[in-house]
């Protein structure tokens, strides 16, 4: 009888473990996890954005039963996970993050030599084409527009479009904006290689002229009440 109700219990046991519940999905998106905290730690990509990432693809990939009523997944209302995620559907955690970063970004050379912007301006070409795309692949139109934002390289507006035009896709897509932002090193060079002759690459380029600590004060306080001005929303 005893061995019996032990039996019971180790299969109920069993029935809520990860490793009953995991499917290959699971264990794909923890390697993902797994490569990108790697990345971080080991060849020093973006570590402020990939480690977390990484341990957010590791948390929220945790196979478990779902009929369980648990309270620990991060849709399941009243986990700690769903509070948590409060900060992703609501948009919270992308401007702090950007907050950050944009403290600690150092635009002297943007500031010295602006002509840079017509750099950045050039990689909003890819957006337009991943719209069109998107819609090739089936997506609609509102949905496309989600997903080819990804291209203009800035998480928040990621993450506040696809709110408006596809909250079903928010959480890839939030993945995939910073992802893609934070693994540019990775994706860079073979792309450089590729289009670059060995001459062109070991071209020496002048020396930027200095910026004053002014500049470096003002530039911002300008850049964000311009901003602010143009677009208040």
């Amino acid at each position: 009888m005893f061995s019996e109700f032990l039996l019971q219990n180790l299969q109920e046991f069993w029935h809520l473990t990860g490793f009953y519940n995991a499917t290959w999905q699971h264990l794909v998106m923890l390697v993902v996890g797994l490569f990108f905290i790697w990345l971080a730690i080991k060849k020093n990509f973006e570590p402020m954005l990939l480690v977390p990432i990484g341990f957010g693809i590791l948390i929220g990939n945790v196979p478990f039963n779902t009929t369980a009523g648990l309270e620990i997944g991060i849709y399941e209302e009243g986990s700690v996970l769903n509070i948590l995620y409060n900060g992703v559907s609501a948009g919270w955690y992308p401007p702090l993050i950007f907050l950050g970063i944009g403290a600690m970004t150092d635009f002297s050379a943007l500031i010295a030599n602006p002509k840079l912007m017509l750099i950045g301006a050039a990689a909003q070409f890819g957006i337009f084409g991943a719209y069109m795309v998107a819609l090739l692949l089936g997506f609609a139109p509102d949905q496309a527009g989600a997903l080819a934002i990804i291209g203009g390289a800035d998480g928040p507006t990621a993450i506040f479009l696809s709110s408006k035009l596809a909250p079903n896709l928010m959480g890839a897509i939030a993945v995939s904006a910073y992802s893609y932002m934070a693994l540019v090193p990775v994706i860079q060079p073979p792309l450089m290689r590729l289009l670059t002759t060995k001459n062109e690459r070991v071209i020496k380029m002048k020396p930027a002229r200095a910026v004053s600590q002014n500049e470096k004060i003002i530039f911002p306080i300008v850049g964000m009440l311009l901003t602010c001005f143009v677009v208040p929303s």
